[in-house]
């Protein structure tokens, strides 16, 4: 990678960072995302100790789905008093807020601006009760004339949506399911692993103040369902999911090394970003190479490595996304870390809660506060999609010699991807690649699903019946993985595929 020393008004540095959190008495009090976003970027400016937001060049709004508006990034603008020349909205996607603190960092360092912002918010709890009560909210009028944003469904083959596995909650369990085998885990071990991280993600949220559930979870209560922790997608519970039923918002202020300084900012109170970088994997999950590992993933993660010496345990503090215990447990074995990694610095998106694409805008402040307080280097690693699309940065206590323009690694992550298999919608049997159960809101299963491959070395999916007993049974028997079971596929009377274990 290319890069060049930086004078001091060409180095950026965080100053601020700003959160809120909402929890109405009434619903109809509830703050809407406009608010939550204007709040949490004036409390950044009151956390940087310097009039900042006046000379903002550089305005990044992360996607937000609890509420639609008509050019939302505008309309913070207008509130901000404000017209930067980069205004952007962005997409959908987990990784998204630290692509944007990246690219904020690398506009001020090309000298495009001098003051950055970058905010999101959700309000999907207050939303969600209002429209179950009936009650009206006195936000921005929804713009229904908006279109919704393209998410999971768009991008995914007829079979897959048929059989439900076209949602974060069903797909991620292919990567768990997967990659537990290719480590030689049973999938009662894979659990055990699953809850004695998230009883860490829970830790630290216990003692977050802007933690939506602040409450320490011992392993066990993760993993076992119960009436109060339903299964939702096997292996996982309610607590091994993402809680997007929060309302929050957060903020980060960057601006130059010289203009800090000019503010009177202390040294103390700035964080630099160092470099950092991205690599995506196809929207249409059938058409990958394989689901024990993610490609992108490991290249913008080794990448990351390489900043710091190529050494993982050089980060002082890290902050693995967490929609889903497969992404951590991937990434921690790439970074060369023990199962007793302290995976968070901020609680994780089941405890500390999940407002969707935003969740790593909480974790950069959460990091931003702990490299304060003392810790050198830290890793935000941030992750969108169905392991799709992959951000990493790292920010330290210490400024950077240089800092590079280049931030795609998808070339490293395309040289290790095999050629993926056809998909076919009919097959006479396979053995299982990977494996999902589907469960209602009682517990019980609606059905399992499988992802095979056939004796040509395609791939497919069927379904497996809730009725189907014996081969459930062995599907998601804990002392053995399902990976490699043979079975049959018979054509269903309403047209869909199902398998059966030989």
């Amino acid at each position: 990678m290319t890069a060049s020393p930086l004078p001091p008004d060409r180095i950026p540095v965080i100053v601020g960072v700003g959160e809120i959190v909402d929890r109405p008495k009434n619903v109809g009090d509830g703050l809407e995302p406009l608010a939550l976003l204007e709040q949490a970027i004036r409390r950044a400016e009151n956390d940087a100790g310097a009039k900042l937001i006046q000379d903002t060049g550089s305005l990044d709004v992360v996607n937000f789905l609890s509420w639609r508006y008509r050019d939302p990034e505008q309309l913070l603008a207008q509130r901000l008093g404000v017209s930067p020349a980069h205004c952007h909205y962005g997409p959908v996607g987990g990784e998204s807020p630290i692509r944007f603190l990246h690219e904020a960092a690398l506009r001020i360092a090309r000298g495009e601006c001098e003051v950055a912002v970058v905010c999101g918010a959700e309000a999907q709890s207050t939303a969600t009760k209002a429209e179950r009560a009936g009650v009206p909210l006195p936000w921005t009028p929804f713009a229904h004339d908006v279109e919704e944003p393209k998410r999971g469904a768009a991008f995914q083959k007829p079979l897959a949506v048929k059989l439900g596995v076209f949602r974060p909650v069903t797909v991620y369990p292919f990567y768990e399911v997967a990659s537990a085998a290719k480590w030689g885990q049973t999938t009662r071990q894979a659990l055990a692993e699953s809850g004695e991280l998230w009883s860490r993600f829970s830790a630290v949220a216990a003692y977050n103040p802007n933690a939506w559930l602040k409450r320490h979870f011992a392993p066990e209560e993760i993993t076992t369902p119960s009436a109060d922790n339903r299964p939702i997608a096997w292996p996982y519970t309610k607590l091994m999911v993402a809680n997007p039923m929060v309302n929050m918002g957060a903020a980060l202020i960057l601006t130059s090394l010289a203009k800090a300084r000019a503010a009177g900012i202390a040294d103390s109170r700035m964080i630099y970003p160092l470099g950092g970088a991205s690599a995506e994997d196809p929207r249409d999950y059938l058409t990958r190479d394989q689901f024990a590992e993610s490609h992108p993933q490991n290249a913008v993660l080794r990448a990351a490595m390489n900043i710091v010496g190529g050494n993982g345990a050089a980060f002082d503090v890290i902050e693995l996304y967490s929609c889903f215990p497969c992404v951590p447990k991937m990434a921690r074995r790439i970074l060369g870390l023990g199962a007793d990694v302290e995976p968070t610095v901020t609680g994780g998106l089941t405890f500390f809660g999940a407002p969707l694409n935003t969740y790593m805008t909480h974790a950069a402040c959460a990091m931003v506060r702990r490299l304060r307080g003392g810790a050198g280097r830290g890793l935000l690693y941030g992750q969108g999609g169905f392991v799709t699309k992959h951000h990493a940065l790292v920010i330290s206590r210490e400024p950077p010699s240089s800092l590079s323009q280049e931030v795609s690694v998808q070339a490293e992550a395309d040289r290790h991807r095999a050629a993926a298999p056809e998909f076919v919608s009919e097959a006479g049997g396979g053995r299982v690649e990977s494996f999902t159960a589907l469960f209602d809101r009682n517990g019980e299963v609606e059905h399992g699903v499988v992802m095979l491959r056939t004796e040509q070395d395609t791939r497919t999916l069927a379904r497996v019946p809730a009725q189907d007993a014996a081969t459930l049974a062995r599907l998601m028997d804990q002392d053995r993985s399902p990976v490699g079971a043979l079975g049959t596929i018979t054509m269903a009377a309403d047209g869909v595929p199902e398998w059966r274990t030989n």
